[in-house]
Protein backbone atom coordinates (compact mmCIF):
# COMPACT_ATOMS: atom_id res chain seq x y z
CA UNK A 1 0.00 0.00 0.00
CA UNK A 2 1.88 3.47 -1.11
CA UNK A 3 1.21 6.59 0.77
CA UNK A 4 -1.73 8.30 -0.71
CA UNK A 5 -3.46 4.81 -0.46
CA UNK A 6 -2.69 5.36 3.54
CA UNK A 7 -3.86 8.63 3.02
CA UNK A 8 -7.30 7.69 1.52
CA UNK A 9 -7.61 4.96 4.01
CA UNK A 10 -7.54 6.95 6.90
CA UNK A 11 -8.72 10.37 5.92
CA UNK A 12 -5.55 12.34 6.24
CA UNK A 13 -5.58 15.52 4.39
CA UNK A 14 -2.11 17.20 3.10
CA UNK A 15 1.09 16.66 0.69
CA UNK A 16 3.95 18.02 3.35
CA UNK A 17 7.15 16.45 2.80
CA UNK A 18 7.19 15.58 6.80
CA UNK A 19 3.89 14.61 6.20
CA UNK A 20 5.08 12.14 3.74
CA UNK A 21 8.15 10.95 5.75
CA UNK A 22 5.82 10.30 8.95
CA UNK A 23 3.85 8.05 6.93
CA UNK A 24 6.16 6.32 5.57
CA UNK A 25 8.33 5.75 8.58
CA UNK A 26 4.85 4.24 10.37
CA UNK A 27 4.53 1.94 7.12
CA UNK A 28 7.60 0.39 7.33
CA UNK A 29 7.66 -0.29 11.15
CA UNK A 30 4.28 -1.45 10.47
CA UNK A 31 4.99 -5.27 9.99
CA UNK A 32 7.55 -5.59 12.63
CA UNK A 33 6.86 -6.05 16.53
CA UNK A 34 9.08 -3.36 17.47
CA UNK A 35 7.92 -0.53 19.85
CA UNK A 36 7.26 2.89 18.05
CA UNK A 37 7.16 6.30 20.50
CA UNK A 38 4.96 9.03 18.44
CA UNK A 39 6.05 12.92 19.39
CA UNK A 40 3.99 15.37 18.55
CA UNK A 41 2.28 18.68 19.47
CA UNK A 42 -1.53 18.05 20.49
CA UNK A 43 -3.99 17.94 18.29
CA UNK A 44 -1.58 17.00 15.95
CA UNK A 45 -3.04 13.58 14.66
CA UNK A 46 -0.40 10.98 16.89
CA UNK A 47 -3.36 8.40 17.22
CA UNK A 48 -4.10 8.10 13.79
CA UNK A 49 -0.65 7.22 13.39
CA UNK A 50 -1.04 3.87 15.79
CA UNK A 51 -4.09 2.99 14.31
CA UNK A 52 -1.94 2.84 11.05
CA UNK A 53 0.78 0.98 12.18
CA UNK A 54 -2.17 -1.58 13.88
CA UNK A 55 -3.84 -1.75 10.75
CA UNK A 56 -0.93 -2.76 8.62
CA UNK A 57 0.53 -5.31 11.06
CA UNK A 58 0.20 -8.56 11.32
CA UNK A 59 -1.67 -7.61 14.65
CA UNK A 60 -4.44 -6.33 12.44
CA UNK A 61 -7.08 -9.14 13.63
CA UNK A 62 -6.36 -8.64 17.40
CA UNK A 63 -7.70 -6.32 19.39
CA UNK A 64 -6.61 -2.63 20.11
CA UNK A 65 -7.34 -0.19 22.61
CA UNK A 66 -6.19 3.35 23.24
CA UNK A 67 -5.34 4.64 26.66
CA UNK A 68 -4.76 8.13 27.70
CA UNK A 69 -2.24 7.67 30.57
CA UNK A 70 -2.61 11.45 31.52
CA UNK A 71 -6.30 10.96 32.34
CA UNK A 72 -6.39 7.70 34.76
CA UNK A 73 -5.57 8.75 38.45
CA UNK A 74 -2.58 7.68 40.04
CA UNK A 75 -3.93 5.45 42.57
CA UNK A 76 -5.77 3.24 39.85
CA UNK A 77 -3.80 3.00 36.52
CA UNK A 78 -2.01 0.38 38.09
CA UNK A 79 -4.97 -1.39 38.56
CA UNK A 80 -6.43 -0.30 34.44
CA UNK A 81 -3.22 -1.22 32.69
CA UNK A 82 -1.84 -4.77 34.72
CA UNK A 83 -5.72 -5.65 36.62
CA UNK A 84 -6.45 -6.36 40.71
CA UNK A 85 -7.43 -9.20 42.81
CA UNK A 86 -10.40 -9.10 44.95
CA UNK A 87 -9.85 -7.41 47.69
CA UNK A 88 -6.62 -5.87 47.33
CA UNK A 89 -7.70 -2.69 48.08
CA UNK A 90 -10.76 -0.28 49.10
CA UNK A 91 -13.47 -0.84 46.45
CA UNK A 92 -12.13 -4.03 45.25
CA UNK A 93 -14.67 -6.45 45.52
CA UNK A 94 -13.90 -8.40 42.64
CA UNK A 95 -11.03 -9.71 40.90
CA UNK A 96 -10.24 -7.27 37.06
CA UNK A 97 -8.58 -7.67 34.38
CA UNK A 98 -6.20 -5.20 33.17
CA UNK A 99 -5.84 -3.53 29.87
CA UNK A 100 -2.50 -5.78 28.88
CA UNK A 101 -4.58 -9.06 29.46
CA UNK A 102 -7.16 -7.75 27.61
CA UNK A 103 -5.67 -6.54 24.65
CA UNK A 104 -3.43 -9.92 24.39
CA UNK A 105 -2.16 -10.98 20.84
CA UNK A 106 -3.41 -7.40 19.89
CA UNK A 107 -1.92 -3.71 20.45
CA UNK A 108 -2.50 -0.92 23.28
CA UNK A 109 -1.63 2.71 22.49
CA UNK A 110 -0.36 4.48 25.36
CA UNK A 111 -1.02 7.93 24.88
CA UNK A 112 0.79 10.52 27.16
CA UNK A 113 2.73 8.03 28.30
CA UNK A 114 5.22 10.38 30.45
CA UNK A 115 2.44 10.91 32.74
CA UNK A 116 2.81 7.79 33.92
CA UNK A 117 3.99 7.46 37.76
CA UNK A 118 7.44 6.45 38.33
CA UNK A 119 6.11 2.83 39.51
CA UNK A 120 4.37 2.54 36.97
CA UNK A 121 6.91 2.70 34.40
CA UNK A 122 8.95 0.14 36.04
CA UNK A 123 5.86 -2.57 35.71
CA UNK A 124 5.91 -1.60 31.98
CA UNK A 125 9.42 -1.93 31.57
CA UNK A 126 9.47 -5.50 32.55
CA UNK A 127 5.99 -6.08 30.24
CA UNK A 128 8.24 -5.00 27.06
CA UNK A 129 11.40 -7.03 27.81
CA UNK A 130 10.08 -9.99 29.29
CA UNK A 131 5.92 -9.84 28.43
CA UNK A 132 5.45 -10.35 31.98
CA UNK A 133 3.23 -8.50 34.84
CA UNK A 134 1.62 -9.05 37.89
CA UNK A 135 -1.92 -7.82 38.94
CA UNK A 136 -2.33 -5.67 41.94
CA UNK A 137 -2.47 -7.65 45.07
CA UNK A 138 -1.49 -11.22 43.38
CA UNK A 139 2.07 -12.77 43.55
CA UNK A 140 1.35 -14.66 40.44
CA UNK A 141 3.31 -13.98 37.29
CA UNK A 142 1.39 -13.61 34.04
CA UNK A 143 2.27 -13.37 30.86
CA UNK A 144 0.70 -11.25 27.50
CA UNK A 145 1.76 -10.89 23.76
CA UNK A 146 0.99 -7.18 23.66
CA UNK A 147 2.90 -4.44 21.22
CA UNK A 148 2.89 -0.93 22.62
CA UNK A 149 2.39 2.32 20.88
CA UNK A 150 3.39 4.99 22.99
CA UNK A 151 2.78 8.67 22.46
CA UNK A 152 3.71 11.95 24.02
CA UNK A 153 3.31 15.61 23.47
CA UNK A 154 6.44 16.39 25.72
CA UNK A 155 10.21 16.61 25.75
CA UNK A 156 10.54 12.89 27.41
CA UNK A 157 14.16 13.32 27.32
CA UNK A 158 13.39 16.05 29.27
CA UNK A 159 11.97 14.48 31.95
CA UNK A 160 14.68 11.61 31.82
CA UNK A 161 17.40 14.23 32.54
CA UNK A 162 14.90 16.17 35.40
CA UNK A 163 14.26 12.09 36.79
CA UNK A 164 10.48 12.45 36.26
CA UNK A 165 10.86 9.28 33.58
CA UNK A 166 13.03 5.94 33.36
CA UNK A 167 16.11 6.65 31.32
CA UNK A 168 15.87 2.49 30.33
CA UNK A 169 11.68 2.86 29.57
CA UNK A 170 12.62 5.62 26.98
CA UNK A 171 14.92 4.00 25.52
CA UNK A 172 13.05 0.92 25.42
CA UNK A 173 10.19 2.81 24.29
CA UNK A 174 12.07 4.55 21.24
CA UNK A 175 13.35 1.77 19.30
CA UNK A 176 11.53 3.72 16.33
CA UNK A 177 11.04 7.43 17.25
CA UNK A 178 7.80 8.61 14.96
CA UNK A 179 7.54 12.46 15.15
CA UNK A 180 4.39 13.95 13.33
CA UNK A 181 4.41 17.44 12.39
CA UNK A 182 2.98 20.41 13.79
CA UNK A 183 0.44 22.43 11.74
CA UNK A 184 2.24 25.56 11.24
CA UNK A 185 5.20 23.04 9.76
CA UNK A 186 2.54 22.12 7.14
CA UNK A 187 1.43 25.69 6.35
CA UNK A 188 0.10 24.36 2.75
CA UNK A 189 -1.91 21.75 3.56
CA UNK A 190 -4.23 24.71 6.00
CA UNK A 191 -6.09 25.30 3.37
CA UNK A 192 -7.13 21.85 2.15
CA UNK A 193 -7.79 21.01 5.67
CA UNK A 194 -9.92 24.07 6.00
CA UNK A 195 -11.84 23.07 2.72
CA UNK A 196 -12.36 19.61 3.97
CA UNK A 197 -13.94 20.46 7.59
CA UNK A 198 -16.07 23.03 6.20
CA UNK A 199 -17.49 21.26 3.56
CA UNK A 200 -18.17 18.78 5.88
CA UNK A 201 -19.73 20.71 8.79
CA UNK A 202 -22.08 22.64 5.91
CA UNK A 203 -23.05 19.43 4.67
CA UNK A 204 -23.81 18.23 8.59
CA UNK A 205 -25.92 20.87 10.12
CA UNK A 206 -26.85 22.09 6.36
CA UNK A 207 -25.83 25.69 5.84
CA UNK A 208 -24.77 27.73 3.26
CA UNK A 209 -21.14 26.90 1.87
CA UNK A 210 -18.52 29.15 2.90
CA UNK A 211 -16.03 30.75 0.90
CA UNK A 212 -12.71 32.40 2.24
CA UNK A 213 -10.96 35.69 0.22
CA UNK A 214 -7.23 35.73 -0.47
CA UNK A 215 -6.80 37.64 3.23
CA UNK A 216 -8.39 35.17 5.07
CA UNK A 217 -6.72 32.32 3.34
CA UNK A 218 -3.30 34.22 4.13
CA UNK A 219 -4.35 34.76 7.51
CA UNK A 220 -5.01 30.56 8.03
CA UNK A 221 -1.60 30.13 6.99
CA UNK A 222 -0.26 32.63 9.15
CA UNK A 223 -1.92 31.97 12.45
CA UNK A 224 0.49 29.55 14.15
CA UNK A 225 -2.45 26.73 15.31
CA UNK A 226 -1.23 25.62 18.80
CA UNK A 227 -4.04 23.30 18.78
CA UNK A 228 -2.75 21.80 15.38
CA UNK A 229 -5.59 19.95 13.61
CA UNK A 230 -7.79 19.82 15.80
CA UNK A 231 -8.60 23.80 16.66
CA UNK A 232 -8.51 24.03 12.83
CA UNK A 233 -11.69 21.92 12.62
CA UNK A 234 -12.87 23.52 15.67
CA UNK A 235 -13.13 26.85 13.89
CA UNK A 236 -14.34 25.33 10.74
CA UNK A 237 -17.22 24.15 12.94
CA UNK A 238 -18.10 27.12 14.47
CA UNK A 239 -17.70 28.81 11.55
CA UNK A 240 -19.92 26.44 9.63
CA UNK A 241 -22.54 27.33 12.40
CA UNK A 242 -22.18 30.83 13.36
CA UNK A 243 -21.02 32.69 11.01
CA UNK A 244 -23.78 34.97 8.59
CA UNK A 245 -21.72 36.19 5.92
CA UNK A 246 -20.62 33.18 4.00
CA UNK A 247 -18.18 34.89 1.89
CA UNK A 248 -15.21 34.89 5.03
CA UNK A 249 -12.62 37.90 4.83
CA UNK A 250 -9.77 38.31 7.26
CA UNK A 251 -11.53 40.46 9.56
CA UNK A 252 -14.68 38.02 9.96
CA UNK A 253 -12.37 35.44 10.94
CA UNK A 254 -10.30 37.33 13.11
CA UNK A 255 -13.68 36.68 15.22
CA UNK A 256 -13.19 33.00 16.01
CA UNK A 257 -9.40 33.31 16.92
CA UNK A 258 -9.60 32.97 20.45
CA UNK A 259 -7.96 36.53 22.33
CA UNK A 260 -6.04 34.31 24.73
CA UNK A 261 -3.96 33.14 21.23
CA UNK A 262 -2.09 36.68 21.67
CA UNK A 263 0.44 37.55 19.72
CA UNK A 264 0.00 34.03 17.17
CA UNK A 265 -1.00 35.89 14.50
CA UNK A 266 2.82 37.35 13.06
CA UNK A 267 2.64 41.19 12.92
CA UNK A 268 5.33 43.00 9.87
CA UNK A 269 6.56 45.51 9.07
CA UNK A 270 7.61 45.95 5.49
CA UNK A 271 10.81 48.83 4.33
CA UNK A 272 11.25 49.10 1.14
CA UNK A 273 13.61 46.68 0.07
CA UNK A 274 10.57 44.03 1.12
CA UNK A 275 12.21 42.80 3.70
CA UNK A 276 10.26 41.40 6.74
CA UNK A 277 11.54 42.51 10.22
CA UNK A 278 9.35 41.64 13.61
CA UNK A 279 8.16 43.81 16.14
CA UNK A 280 10.75 42.85 18.41
CA UNK A 281 13.83 43.75 15.82
CA UNK A 282 12.38 46.80 15.30
CA UNK A 283 12.09 48.06 18.75
CA UNK A 284 15.94 46.61 19.47
CA UNK A 285 16.95 48.57 16.80
CA UNK A 286 15.65 51.91 17.40
CA UNK A 287 16.75 51.52 20.84
CA UNK A 288 20.17 51.24 20.02
CA UNK A 289 20.62 53.44 17.39
CA UNK A 290 19.16 56.12 19.98
CA UNK A 291 22.22 55.06 22.19
CA UNK A 292 24.65 54.79 19.82
CA UNK A 293 23.50 58.72 18.49
CA UNK A 294 23.29 59.86 21.79
CA UNK A 295 27.26 58.40 22.72
CA UNK A 296 28.52 60.26 19.38
CA UNK A 297 26.74 63.79 20.80
CA UNK A 298 28.29 63.25 23.96
CA UNK A 299 31.60 63.49 22.15
CA UNK A 300 31.00 66.17 19.21
CA UNK A 301 29.81 68.44 22.02
CA UNK A 302 32.78 67.96 23.83
CA UNK A 303 34.97 68.24 21.32
CA UNK A 304 33.46 71.88 20.65
CA UNK A 305 33.74 72.88 24.37
CA UNK A 306 37.46 71.54 24.78
CA UNK A 307 37.88 74.10 21.21
CA UNK A 308 36.57 76.61 23.79
CA UNK A 309 33.19 78.85 23.05
CA UNK A 310 33.40 79.00 19.18
CA UNK A 311 30.08 79.90 17.94
CA UNK A 312 30.86 79.30 14.63
CA UNK A 313 31.50 74.91 15.27
CA UNK A 314 28.13 75.24 17.18
CA UNK A 315 26.49 77.06 14.17
CA UNK A 316 28.38 74.87 11.76
CA UNK A 317 27.69 71.42 14.00
CA UNK A 318 24.23 72.65 14.40
CA UNK A 319 23.07 70.22 11.35
CA UNK A 320 24.99 67.27 12.43
CA UNK A 321 23.66 67.52 16.06
CA UNK A 322 20.17 67.31 14.70
CA UNK A 323 20.72 65.03 12.62
CA UNK A 324 21.94 62.61 15.40
CA UNK A 325 19.46 63.28 18.28
CA UNK A 326 15.61 62.56 17.31
CA UNK A 327 12.47 62.06 19.79
CA UNK A 328 11.17 59.20 18.73
CA UNK A 329 7.55 58.30 19.20
CA UNK A 330 7.24 54.61 19.88
CA UNK A 331 4.12 52.80 17.63
CA UNK A 332 1.27 51.36 19.95
CA UNK A 333 -0.69 49.15 19.05
CA UNK A 334 -4.88 50.54 18.74
CA UNK A 335 -6.10 47.77 16.34
CA UNK A 336 -5.24 50.65 13.35
CA UNK A 337 -2.35 48.01 11.66
CA UNK A 338 -1.45 50.92 9.42
CA UNK A 339 -0.80 53.32 12.67
CA UNK A 340 0.60 50.28 14.20
CA UNK A 341 3.23 49.62 11.44
CA UNK A 342 4.98 53.48 11.86
CA UNK A 343 7.57 55.12 13.36
CA UNK A 344 6.85 59.03 14.40
CA UNK A 345 9.93 61.22 14.72
CA UNK A 346 10.00 64.91 15.66
CA UNK A 347 12.68 66.92 14.93
CA UNK A 348 14.51 67.73 18.25
CA UNK A 349 14.57 70.78 20.63
CA UNK A 350 18.07 71.68 21.16
CA UNK A 351 18.65 72.67 24.53
CA UNK A 352 16.67 69.92 25.34
CA UNK A 353 19.41 67.64 23.66
CA UNK A 354 22.11 69.41 25.38
CA UNK A 355 19.92 68.87 28.85
CA UNK A 356 19.82 65.12 28.18
CA UNK A 357 23.36 64.87 26.90
CA UNK A 358 24.50 66.31 30.82
CA UNK A 359 22.93 63.34 32.26
CA UNK A 360 24.35 60.60 29.68
CA UNK A 361 25.84 58.16 30.53
CA UNK A 362 28.57 56.04 28.69
CA UNK A 363 28.54 52.20 29.31
CA UNK A 364 30.76 49.82 27.54
CA UNK A 365 28.74 47.55 26.08
CA UNK A 366 28.28 45.62 22.29
CA UNK A 367 25.09 47.05 20.25
CA UNK A 368 25.24 44.12 18.75
CA UNK A 369 21.79 42.85 17.83
CA UNK A 370 22.81 39.61 17.36
CA UNK A 371 24.73 39.35 20.81
CA UNK A 372 21.54 40.92 22.36
CA UNK A 373 19.42 38.39 21.05
CA UNK A 374 21.78 35.54 22.04
CA UNK A 375 22.10 36.89 25.06
CA UNK A 376 18.15 36.90 25.82
CA UNK A 377 17.62 33.36 24.59
CA UNK A 378 19.90 32.51 27.11
CA UNK A 379 18.56 34.25 29.68
CA UNK A 380 15.59 32.55 29.01
CA UNK A 381 16.87 29.55 29.12
CA UNK A 382 18.18 29.93 32.28
CA UNK A 383 15.07 31.29 33.76
CA UNK A 384 13.27 27.88 32.69
CA UNK A 385 15.81 25.47 33.62
CA UNK A 386 16.25 24.50 29.59
CA UNK A 387 12.67 24.29 28.82
CA UNK A 388 12.63 25.54 25.38
CA UNK A 389 9.13 25.52 25.21
CA UNK A 390 8.28 27.65 28.26
CA UNK A 391 11.57 29.66 27.02
CA UNK A 392 9.87 30.10 23.21
CA UNK A 393 6.85 31.39 25.22
CA UNK A 394 8.89 33.92 27.59
CA UNK A 395 10.54 35.43 24.21
CA UNK A 396 7.22 35.55 22.15
CA UNK A 397 8.52 33.44 19.72
CA UNK A 398 7.54 29.73 18.00
CA UNK A 399 9.20 26.62 19.57
CA UNK A 400 10.30 26.21 15.58
CA UNK A 401 11.68 29.71 15.66
CA UNK A 402 13.51 28.94 19.14
CA UNK A 403 15.63 25.98 17.58
CA UNK A 404 16.74 26.97 14.38
CA UNK A 405 17.95 30.77 16.80
CA UNK A 406 20.01 28.43 18.61
CA UNK A 407 21.32 26.41 15.87
CA UNK A 408 22.28 29.70 14.23
CA UNK A 409 23.99 31.20 17.01
CA UNK A 410 25.65 28.30 18.16
CA UNK A 411 24.37 28.16 21.88
CA UNK A 412 24.50 25.03 24.14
Amino acid sequence: MDIQDIKNRFGIIGNSPLLNRAIDIARQVAPTDISVLISGESGSGKEVFSHIIHAMSARKHGPFIAVNCGAIPEGTIDSELFGHEKGSFTGAHEARKGYFEVVDGGTIFLDEVAELPVGTQARLLRVLETGEYIRVGSSKVQKTNVRVIAATNKDVFDDVRNGKFREDLYYRLNTVPLKIPALRERKDDIYLLFRKFIADFTDKYRSPSVHLDQGAQQMLMDYSWPGNVRQLKNIAEQIAVLEKNRDLTAQSLLNYIPNESGNMLPMRIQNNNKEDFSERDILYKVLFDMKKDMMELKKLVADIIQNGDNTAALSSNQQAINQLYRDIELPTNNGNNSDYNTLTIHQPNTDKAYDMMDEAEEVEESLSLIDKESDLIKKALKKHKGKRKLAALELGISERTLYRKIKELELN
